[in-house]
This record gives C-alpha cells, structure tokens and sequence, in this order.
C-alpha cells in the first residue's frame, strides 16, 4: 500500500436532498479561504449544483459542451479514458473562482456515467484486479495531484442528495465528514440509513484494502465524523422557533444513537468527543443572501443583498462554524 500525504479532505455529506448542502459548502469553503487557507472545491454531484453556484450559466454551458474533447476541463473529463477504457486519468486544470484562493473542479452530468462504472471497479477491487483500483480511486488521485500542485490545506467535496458508488467513494477518500439536517422528522429519520450505510462502507473497504496487492493506491477509508450542522431554522427576536427547538434536541440524540455508537463499534477514534462538541454550530435561515450568494457566486457576507447588520450576521456565524472546524480537525488528527 502507497500512503500520501494529503490535505484535509472533507465531505458535506447527507443523503437526504434540501438540508442547504451546497450552500453550506460554498459558504463555509469561501470562508476558510478568506482567512487564507488555500481550498479545493470538487463538484462531484452530477447535478453540477457548486459548479452552477460558482460559475455564470455561459460558461458552465462552454464547460459541459466541451467535456467530452481534449480541452474538456470537468471532472467527466479527466475520468472519461477510464469510464471508455481508453486510457488513464487525465489531469484538468480546476477552474478559479471570484473567491481568492477558492479553486473549483467543475461537475459534470455525465459523471452519473462514472457512478456505473465505480460499481464494476468496487466488484473488481474485491477480485484483487488492478483496473478495479486504479477506477476506485481514480477521483482520489486526481484530487491528490491538483491539491500538491496547488499547495492546497483543504478539500470540500460536494455530493448528490443519494447513497451511491459515487458518494461510497467520495466519503471513504475523505479523512472527515460534517452532516448538514434540517429541523424536520424527515432528517431524523435519514440519520439511521445513513449511519449504517457509513459503517457499512468502511467496513466493506476495511476488507478491499487487506487484499489490495502490494504498492497500490488506497483510499483512505476512515472519515472521522466531526459533527453535525442544524440549518434552515428561523430566528424570531433572537430565540429559535419553538418547533426547531423541538427537533434540535431530537436530533442531537439520534446523531450519537446513529452516527457516533455506531462508528465507535467499528473504531472509537472515527467519532471522537463529547456530544456537545459533535455540534458545530447552526446555519439559520439567512433570507434573501442566499439567492443572492447563488446568483453572484459570493459568500452570503460578501453579496449585494441584504442590510449590512445581516451580513455582518452571516459572517460572524460563518467565522465561528470555520474555527469550530478546524479546532476540531485539529483534535481528531
């Protein structure tokens, strides 16, 4: 086994669409960034939902209509050879921003192609074939090549709202995970699926890396779970609403049943801390910045919308959700 070093790579992860994933990854990325951090966004939902964010619709539309050639510069275009067997990964150049030092790795619609293909590859890795782990990792090691060009500190893959080969690989690549849920009985019923699927993906890997011949590249395979994000919630007078409130207990308590037990069974060090600290902070409802952080491609303090005391709002809170996570990546490394 080839081990590298890596940046921090982190997944926004939860299976269940409408809990302000994308959002909250452009947001809390763009804020690392402003303090100087150099960041990776990689679009790997193939709703290209980050890369519609970022970019204008024109160039999203040049980009996907040219992913298919040899100027193709979305992440279809540099697993395309391996997904068509007719070469190896191919390097694109990730695409800047408005944001300093915020690179992006635009999505693509026809990676849900490279999603088929990645149940083959899994199938293959457990047969100790060496196409199986060169496709598995295939996001993996383009990631790893563009973040050591780029000198990059951290990784934010953003996902497709589903459970899939394509999330499998994207969350065992990662060496930590946040879960975004909203105030509602939908999300409390998701934690469970999605803790067992979790627990379930590291330990099918566990089992893929023990037979992995000599010198080959791995995944990871052990995303630390550093907490949970409650968003969506309104703020009246400065106390939440009565029925979030409600759920924000609840949900505390089906994360440790769901998410912490259950990674502490497979390894305690895959959910490290108290329950209190799993909570990294809230990301309200913050009205009309976020069509107009959609729409400029800015972080919400950043946009033209707004009074200056929600901006304000907006990134004090997001200051406080970026120092909370790297105090608390800090803690688990």
């Amino acid at each position: 086994m080839v081990k590298r070093r890596r940046p921090t790579r982190i997944s926004i992860y939860n299976h269940k669409g409408g809990v302000g994933k994308t959002t909250l990854t452009m947001n809390l990325a763009a804020t690392l960034a402003d303090s100087g951090k150099r960041v990776l966004l990689v679009d790997s939902d193939p709703q290209c939902n980050l890369t519609s964010y970022l970019l204008a619709d024109d160039v999203v539309d040049e980009l996907l209509d040219k992913s298919d050639s040899d100027q193709g510069k979305t992440i279809w275009s540099a697993v395309r050879p391996l997904s068509e067997a007719v070469g190896g990964l191919r390097l694109v150049k990730p695409v800047r921003t408005g944001v300093q030092n915020l690179f992006l790795i635009p999505g693509d619609i026809r990676l849900s192609e490279f999603e088929t293909d990645l149940a083959e590859f899994w199938g293959q890795s457990l047969q100790r074939k060496p196409k199986g782990f060169r496709g598995t990792t295939a996001i993996s090691e383009l990631v790893g090549e563009l973040s050591r060009q780029l000198s990059i500190d951290y990784v934010f893959y953003d996902s497709g709202p589903n459970i899939g080969p394509l999330n499998r690989v994207i969350l065992l690549d990662c060496t930590c995970f946040i879960i975004p849920v909203s105030c509602d009985l939908f999300s409390l019923r998701a934690l469970k699926t999605l803790g067992r699927t979790l627990t379930s993906w590291i330990s099918d890997w566990s089992t893929i890396a023990d037979l992995a011949p000599e010198e080959t590249l791995l995944l990871s395979g052990r995303p630390n779970f550093l907490g949970y994000v409650p968003g969506g919630f309104r703020v009246y007078g400065g106390a939440v609403a009565h029925q979030h409130s409600h759920y924000l207990s609840r949900i505390e308590k089906e994360i440790h049943a769901q998410i912490v037990a259950l990674l502490r069974k497979i390894d305690p060090d895959l959910a490290q801390g108290t329950l209190s600290q799993f909570k990294l902070g809230e990301f309200k409802d913050f009205g009309s910045l976020v069509p107009a952080s959609q729409r400029e491609g800015l972080p919400l303090y950043s946009v033209g919308a707004g009074t200056k005391v929600q901006r304000e709002q907006a990134r004090q809170a997001l200051t406080a959700l970026a120092d909370k996570v790297e105090a608390r990546i800090a803690d688990t490394q």
